[in-house]
């Protein structure tokens, strides 16, 4: 063993500082579900820049310094703090903020959002094989625009609020509004628990379909 582990010294260096490469300072996230749809899709793997927030322990979420702060419509990967799975949504609330949540409209701090209809869709509800109308809007907040999804025909928590955001911890939602577990239902998320900012998506492929690459969607960056 000892005469093995001497020959391949440079390979299990190799490993150890790129898992502390991934623990550390940049890693990347299969987006396993459709929570994210029409922005994230089943089968893209993002980017994630951990260090755009913090700079933590390797393995821990132990932070050693802040290097940046969260804003609201960042794309954030971060462990649940109902029971500790990996997720990705979108930050919708900073510490402070005021939110609430009227049939679908976001308002934060009184101000609500802006809707505008792109069209309609037919989307998948959750893992079953059930299909129901969806349609695609862009919403506006703070000057920015993201497109999301309202599932009409489905039973889904549209009306919450107004709650405070706790200090030191944010608020998430999925773009998928109404097909998304987040905040409504796993809480705020403190800011010790957020791995980091995704970015961009570095591949993707069809994998609810014939697994064939997305090419239109390699390097593609995030809103």
């Amino acid at each position: 063993m000892k005469s093995w582990i001497t020959a391949n010294k440079g390979f299990l260096m190799f490993l150890v500082l790129f898992g502390v490469f991934r623990t550390a300072v940049a890693d990347w996230n299969p987006i396993p579900s459709g929570s994210m749809r029409p922005n994230l899709l089943e089968g893209d793997v993002v980017f994630v820049n951990r260090l755009a927030y913090n700079l933590k322990v390797p393995l821990t979420d132990v932070v050693l310094v802040r290097l940046g702060d969260p804003a609201r419509g960042d794309v954030v990967t971060f462990s649940s703090p109902k029971d500790g799975t990996r997720m990705i949504k979108r930050l919708v609330a900073v510490p402070g903020d005021v939110v609430e949540m009227r049939n679908e409209r976001l308002v934060i701090n009184g101000r609500e959002a802006g809707y505008d209809m792109v069209g309609t869709v037919s989307e998948q509800v959750g893992s079953t094989t059930t299909r129901t109308t969806a349609f695609q809007l862009t919403e506006t907040t703070d000057g920015e625009q993201r497109a999301i999804l309202v599932m009409p025909e489905i039973s889904a928590a549209r009306t919450f609020g107004p709650v405070t955001v706790p200090e030191g911890q944010y608020m998430m939602l999925g773009d998928n509004r109404d097909n998304s577990s987040d905040s409504r239902f796993i809480g705020f998320v403190p800011r010790e628990l957020l791995i980091g900012r995704a970015e961009r998506v570095l591949v993707s492929a069809d994998i609810k379909g014939d697994w064939m690459p997305r090419g239109s969607r390699f390097l593609m960056a995030l809103d």
